[in-house]
């Protein structure tokens, strides 16, 4: 499935190139073309891929970032559970099944709100639900559980509103828009340049026109994906998965 999705991605970008071959070798027919080669030109085309590299590097870390934030959720919701299910073993009045209830909706929520339906950034829902942990906390204060494990439960809550929040804003704001701007601005200057360069027809002038655009292409592609590294629901290889936290979805729908 997944080499499948790979393929899927690799024939999306060559029919975009096969599109600028196409309209390479119209301009040529045309007789269209205006630019003559030298080093003026190359070097515009190399100074281009180096601000297209220094921006991809750039904005790395966050989705290196994101990529251990579904784990550090799952950690905070494994905390939380286990610390009140070893109290309710000795405490009959806590309610395990709503506290599973709460746990499982706090993952449909992130789900929900990653998806189509939340257009990949909206976790208002799922931040409520966290915030609805605090009451049941309170009530296991009042049962007689150990300040010390209230204290942890409290501080595992935080931590899953910190992963909630940082995803948000990841999903939400615009890496340096100015700098987004500039590389789309460069990728059309540069394909654009490179249609109107004077060239002989041949077939390798037309392979190296699509060598180019193929690397291009291909590097907006990657802008969009760092900049929204959870689009649950797309056809894409290139999501963070949350498949951590389905199963422990799963887990707990399997404990009830």
């Amino acid at each position: 499935m997944g080499f499948m999705r790979h393929l899927r991605l690799i024939f999306n970008v060559i029919a975009i190139v096969a599109v600028l071959i196409a309209a390479k070798f119209a301009v040529h027919a045309l007789h269209l073309e205006f630019l003559t080669l030298d080093t003026l030109f190359s070097s515009v085309v190399a100074g281009a891929i180096f601000i297209l590299g220094f921006l991809l590097t750039s904005t790395l870390p966050d989705f290196k970032e994101a990529e251990h934030l579904p784990a550090q959720i799952r950690t905070s919701l494994e905390g939380i559970h286990d610390d009140i299910a070893g109290f309710a073993a000795r405490e009959p009045r806590i309610d395990m099944k709503r506290l599973r209830a709460m746990l499982t909706g706090i993952v449909s929520a992130i789900e929900k709100g990653l998806g189509p339906e939340g257009h990949h950034a909206h976790l208002e829902d799922a931040m409520a639900r966290a915030d609805a942990l605090s009451p049941f906390i309170a009530e296991l204060d009042g049962f007689g559980m150990a300040n010390n494990y209230v204290v942890r439960l409290r501080n595992l809550q935080d931590a899953l509103r910190r992963s909630i929040y940082r995803i948000s804003y990841i999903q939400k704001i615009e890496f340096v828009p100015s700098a987004n701007a500039l590389i789309q601005s460069l990728v059309v200057a540069v394909i654009f340049l490179l249609l109107c360069l004077r060239t002989d027809g041949s077939w390798g002038t037309y392979l190296i026109f699509g060598f180019v655009s193929y690397l291009f292409v291909f590097a907006i592609h990657l802008i969009a994906v760092f900049q929204q590294p959870f689009r649950q629901g797309e056809h894409s290889v290139d999501k963070v998965s949350l498949y951590l936290l389905r199963e422990f979805a799963a887990k707990l729908n399997g404990a009830r």
